[in-house]
């Protein structure tokens, strides 16, 4: 592990508005994270407050402006890059004077860090300014100012009536604002392979390498699993670009949108990447400089960094160095305990007070997505509390100013949300003609309008908290917690989060907290019997292959952590009887359920 400069973790994107700022809060400090870009509505407001907040000039971007969505992108990414270089310039300047920035960097630091451990010595000797100055410049860094944008939201756009062509596409839209962005920085493509915008990034100079090998703008890729990993790091290879980062988030344990294996686990799934992690790269490379060379480009004479990352459930200091220790993981994203640090994300007070007040029970599997892909959710949001009364009411659905997620087409050319009034009205038209007793009236009534607006409901958090116009979007908030949400109570501050990270201290609201890997098989298994209940019976031959695939990963995967944990049981220290009795607890509720169900 490089101590130098560098923390060991990153703040992932979260929601659409949850981390849309963190990066001007937090990046001067050393700490990278994540924004969420494509809401290009949220993005001019955001743009429009800090101009003014940091003095700024600011000149709206309307929607006349012929590649308006993309320009409100590039304009308040350049933006927090100017704000984020000030704040970082006054920090390293602020050596003689009003110094609380620059000391607040070098204690979030790891312990162990070097680089804390020179400055200390510097102002110990009594080193002169001007020799400290210069020591500054040359080692603090920033933290990374990255985007992520999901794949799969890459609905068209139209001009009244007519469809514009795929450029103008969300996902391509936000793909050129941040390439035409002054940020040097990383991109996150989330959601799975979307070969069509992939190739539309060899747009771009910037995610090519210079020639001395350097990138500008880096491609981190979210996968799922080493093959998905090689198939999408040789896609863009072949097209001559770099993929700089693997980050491999869990299936189930982690906050939003899910993407469920087959049963596959985290731990299996990183000692593949960490037994493979060199034939990926030689594999990928050869393509890469082959692709470069067929361009007219120069190939770096060596192999580029690439790192690999982890995120999905984490929530103490000894997972948290494990991942970096076992598996070899350059850093860990730690999400949904961020959502109650104030001074990292954006949450207003109501929603605030959901999250800090949540039990296990309160966090939960849900449907409400209009992907139609699992969706972490939280009871109580007041995104929840208002769809449940315009369902009551008789009034279900919401209005569909932006379209992000309008992808079905079952009843128009131009596609519709589910969570849409115009769609679910017709789903409700089609229930009532089915002629049902009440009971079954009800229970598919509420399926249908299970769907919550995301767009609006994800967006509206940090519009509430810096008091900007939510007249398109309303009020109401969605959230999309993690389970670990469980385990944190209250609001912390940067340094406590930090220190708890590093293991500085302890924030945890429970001793009882479950293993991040045990919660994770925990999760799979509901996900299977949920499954399965679902399912009608008699199987067919596909379903029961699918159910034995998934069974077997699972059990593969329970008898890989019986032998982590037993070796490695001093990493584990105290906790290593709950760990093994709740393995062994789950293992055995595995196979009675599987028994019955035959």
């Amino acid at each position: 592990m490089d101590t130098k400069s560098k923390h060991t973790f990153h703040i992932p994107v979260m929601g659409i508005s949850y981390t849309i700022d963190s990066p001007i809060k937090t990046a001067h400090l050393g700490i990278s994270s994540v924004m969420s870009i494509f809401e290009h509505n949220m993005v001019e407001k955001m743009r429009k407050y800090y101009a003014e907040k940091f003095n700024f000039p600011f000149e709206p971007i309307t929607t006349k402006t012929e590649d308006f969505r993309a320009e409100r992108i590039t304009s308040y990414l350049n933006l927090v890059d100017e704000i984020v270089k000030e704040k970082f310039d006054k920090l390293k300047n602020s050596v003689v004077e009003k110094r609380e920035e620059l000391e607040k960097y070098f204690e979030l630091l790891p312990s162990l860090s070097d680089l804390r451990q020179q400055f200390d010595e510097m102002v110990a000797n009594n080193t002169n300014i001007q020799d400290i100055q210069k020591w500054l410049n040359e080692n603090l860094t920033l933290g990374g100012i990255d985007v992520n944008i999901m794949t799969k939201l890459d609905g068209p756009n139209y001009k009244g009536n007519e469809q514009l062509s795929v450029e103008h596409n969300n996902a391509h839209t936000a793909i050129r604002g941040y390439a035409n962005s002054t940020l040097e920085s990383s991109i996150v493509l989330s959601a799975g392979m979307n070969p069509r915008l992939f190739g539309y990034m060899e747009k771009f100079d910037d995610f090519f390498p210079d020639t001395n090998g350097n990138f500008k703008k880096k491609i981190i890729i979210k996968v799922s699993d080493y093959r998905s990993a090689l198939i999408q790091g040789k896609f863009f290879a072949k097209k001559g670009l770099w993929v700089s980062e693997f980050r491999v988030e869990s299936g189930l344990n982690c906050g939003g949108h899910l993407f469920a294996s087959d049963g596959y686990l985290l731990g299996p799934i990183l000692e593949e990447f960490k037994n493979n992690r060199e034939t990926l790269l030689e594999i990928t490379y050869k393509m890469f400089k082959d692709a470069l060379d067929k361009k007219g480009k120069k190939a770096p004479d060596t192999i580029p960094e690439v790192k690999l990352t982890a995120q999905g459930g984490v929530g103490t200091a000894d997972e948290h160095d494990f991942l970096i220790n076992y598996f070899d993981v350059d850093s860990v994203g730690w999400g949904t305990p961020y959502l109650l640090v104030p001074e990292a994300t954006s949450i207003d007070e109501q929603t605030m007070k959901v999250l800090s007040d949540a039990k296990e029970e309160d966090l939960y599997l849900s449907k409400a997505s209009p992907l139609g892909v699992p969706f972490n959710n939280v009871r109580g949001s007041s995104k929840d509390i208002e769809r449940k009364q315009l369902a009551a009411n008789g009034n279900p659905g919401s209005a569909c100013p932006k379209r992000f997620l309008a992808f079905d087409t079952t009843y128009s050319d131009k596609a519709l949300c589910t969570a849409s009034t115009k769609f679910i009205n017709i789903k409700v038209d089609e229930l009532k003609a089915e002629n049902l007793s009440q009971e079954e009236y009800d229970s598919k009534y509420a399926t249908i309008t299970e769907k919550e607006c995301l767009c609006n409901g994800l967006t509206n958090s940090v519009l509430l908290v810096y008091n900007l116009d939510t007249r398109m979007e309303g009020e109401a908030v969605s959230v999309c917690p993690g389970p670990n949400m469980a385990y944190y109570s209250g609001t912390s501050t940067l340094k406590q989060m930090v220190d708890h990270i590093y293991g500085r201290m302890n924030i945890l609201n429970t001793d009882s907290r479950p293993n991040m890997f045990i919660k994770e098989l925990k999760m799979y298994i509901d996900f299977l019997k949920d499954k399965m209940d679902e399912a009608p019976s008699p199987f067919t031959d596909k379903q029961i292959k699918y159910f034995d695939t998934f069974q077997t990963n699972l059990n593969n995967g329970i008898e890989y952590y019986k032998k982590m944990f037993a070796e490695n049981r001093d990493s584990v220290k105290e906790t290593y009887d709950k760990v093994i009795s709740d393995l062994e607890n789950l293992e055995l509720e595995l196979k009675q359920f599987m028994i019955q169900a035959v």
